[in-house]
């Protein structure tokens, strides 16, 4: 799933390609994609491209309408709309330097939604698999959408403290992966960038999120910080095609079970969910107890 870095450079890759393009037409080709219908996607023919940006894991597309800019444009008093797109797990953006001017067929392999500009170019989004959770807004302000709404704070915003991250996890008796992943409490961390934070700060992602000390949270929050401007760091620059790359090899401990740990060599550990997994280092995190696999047991204390 595309979590908060490879959004922030979704965001920057798409405002050096699409900003100041005029749309042309926007395709439906899985009906479930789009979550909205008023604006319909008709208005978003003839507007031009202002601005990218994110909000945990949404990427926003914005864009300015100017009336009579296109014959039959449905656009008309200069008003901002907001293309907001959500990932989910298997979703990505796919940039082409020549889209068909047809409308996609319906149901016909990865391909959710086609963005087109005037001048041939636009992107794709695409989603594997057959759990279809793309999803795609057009609205006139974002946070009419509920996702985003109740989106807790920005990790990297300034006033995201250690005070604040306290807050969050005060009398809170549950484990702190699941607070690390929970979008209602800190936006944009997911479950790739969980386990690596829990790793790098060598914490349990077991650990109740109420035990932690002062201390503790202080450097959970300096860890968190960390970790994900090196992400971003190490994404800088990146087209969309090459971030899914970038990201699987600047892991440490996520989707890495059996491997060494890169820190102390100890063979990175997995405990299976039902439709999840994470991964951890017993020797850097659990003082060299192994956590047992929810599927078939408890948590061993």
């Amino acid at each position: 799933m595309p979590e908060l870095p490879e959004v922030e450079a979704l965001a920057a890759d798409l405002r050096e390609r699409a900003v100041g393009r005029m749309i042309d037409q926007a395709f439906i080709a899985e009906f479930s994609v789009l979550k909205t219908y008023d604006p319909p996607l008709a208005a978003l023919h003839g507007a031009t491209v202002t601005g990218t940006s994110r909000r945990g894991k949404f990427l926003d597309l914005a864009a300015t309408t100017v009336g009579g800019s296109r014959p039959g444009s449905m656009a008309g008093d200069g008003s901002p709309l907001h293309l907001v797109t959500h990932l989910a797990r298997a979703g990505w953006l796919r940039w082409r330097d020549e889209l068909p001017t047809q409308p996609p067929r319906p149901g016909k392999g990865p391909l959710a939604f086609r963005l087109r500009f005037a001048d041939g170019a636009g992107f794709d989004l695409t989603e594997a698999g057959t759990r279809k959770r793309l999803a795609v807004y057009l609205v006139t302000d974002i946070g009419a959408i509920p996702g985003v709404a109740s989106l807790g704070p920005e990790p990297l915003d300034p006033e995201f403290t250690p005070q604040v991250l306290a807050g969050i996890l005060a009398g809170r008796r549950t484990q702190i992966k699941g607070v690390l992943r929970d979008q209602k409490l800190i936006a944009g961390i997911g479950n790739a960038y969980s386990d690596e934070v829990l790793h790098a700060a060598k914490m349990s992602p077991f650990r109740l999120a109420s035990s932690l000390s002062a201390d503790e949270v202080a450097a959970l929050h300096a860890v968190i910080i960390g970790t994900l401007r090196e992400a971003i760091g190490r994404s800088d620059g990146l087209a969309a095609g090459d971030l899914k790359k970038e990201k699987k090899a600047g892991l440490r401990v996520h989707g890495k079970s059996g491997e060494p740990c890169p820190v102390c060599g100890d063979t990175i550990r997995e405990v299976s969910f039902a439709d999840s997994a994470l991964q951890y280092c017993a020797t850097c995190q659990t003082g060299g107890k192994p956590l047992a696999d929810r599927r078939m047991s408890r948590l061993l204390k």
